[in-house]
């Protein structure tokens, strides 16, 4: 008992201290954030940066952690951070919650577990920028969705922005090689990919019902359903025999990936709507494919081919056609 008394005293100290630390902020260093996180337009950068990183996060998790281990852990971490956060929120918007469950599965099992699973599993088939340029998709096939669930009427440059958009994402899978087409011959791991855009799609269309409760609120409940989802995957991968422990930097990547494009850049997102709107917000998605490229020549040493270059244009001028001109006319 007494051993077990000095543990507490000692732990308590030590929160005290960090909360004092946490009090002892130097003043420059909270102007700056304060400065960073009151400009819509800079937060919602680091945002698409945070998760255009992840690309290259998934390539480093190839051999350092299995695909449905990093899922599964990820949601397990994001769960625990968020119950401390919103514990006492959740409680009171439960009831608002109930109504929604089919909603809410919808969103952590195919926006959350499904689209990271296949993801993750892409990395291990195709490169880093075809994955980039792949992910611009999302917004097309949710546009492609709003009419076949919805009954959404498009407009005559929605239906050009939608062609050409899923003119580059064929580009990108052909490899520059449109004879792939007539074979059939496309590589399994793009083939994954375009399965998790239109599970992302799915999630994004289900949002449009979404429940009036906090965004924190919303988005912990669907991370404890990502979770609780995930585990069949890993004891599937057990099973196959595909499940290995992590490596040390298996267990770096599985903490950038909870903390940054899981969960910060959450926050980042719905602070960047809050200062600019969704409507203008929504348009940094389109930095995703870019970002992405980039980010895996640099980081990954990966060819940027010809082909690479007239799909990315390919898809960001149909993004800009579908979302911006599309909507005008």
């Amino acid at each position: 008992m007494v051993a077990r008394r000095r543990i507490f005293r000692r732990a308590a100290k030590a929160l005290k201290f960090a909360a004092t630390a946490g009090a002892k902020v130097p003043k420059f260093i909270k102007r700056g954030f304060d400065g960073f996180y009151s400009r819509g337009w800079l937060v919602l950068f680091t945002t698409m940066l945070m998760w255009a990183a992840n690309v290259v996060a998934g390539k480093l998790a190839v051999g350092q952690i299995s695909p449905m281990t990093l899922v599964s852990m990820r949601w397990l971490i994001v769960c625990v951070i968020m119950f401390f956060m919103v514990r006492g929120r959740i409680g009171a918007e439960l009831p608002k919650l109930k109504p929604f469950w089919p909603l809410l599965l919808i969103g952590g099992a195919f926006g959350f577990t499904g689209f990271n699973a296949l993801f993750y599993l892409a990395a291990h088939h195709t490169n880093g920028v075809n994955i980039s340029i792949i992910q611009g998709a999302i917004p097309v096939f949710t546009l492609l969705g709003a009419f076949l669930v919805y009954g959404s009427r498009f407009s005559a440059m929605q239906v050009i922005g939608l062609m050409l958009t899923l003119a580059g994402v064929v580009l990108v899978a052909a490899k520059g090689d449109f004879s792939t087409l007539a074979k059939l011959q496309f590589n399994i791991g793009d083939v994954e990919l375009l399965i998790a855009c239109v599970f992302y799609s799915t999630y994004i269309l289900a949002l449009r019902n979404r429940p009036e409760v906090s965004g924190l609120g919303l988005f912990a409940v669907m991370a404890g359903i990502a979770f609780v989802t995930a585990v069949p995957l890993v004891v599937f991968e057990i099973w196959q025999g595909d499940f290995f422990w992590p490596t040390p930097f298996g267990m770096l990547i599985l903490l950038y990936v909870a903390l940054f494009p899981s969960l910060i850049s959450q926050v980042f997102f719905m602070r960047g709507v809050e200062l600019i709107g969704p409507a203008r917000a929504g348009l940094f998605a389109n930095l995703l494919p870019v970002l992405g490229a980039i980010l895996s020549i640099v980081f990954l040493g990966e060819q940027f081919g010809l082909y690479h270059a007239i799909a990315l244009g390919l898809v960001l001028g149909g993004i800009y056609t579908a979302e911006r001109l599309g909507v005008k006319a």
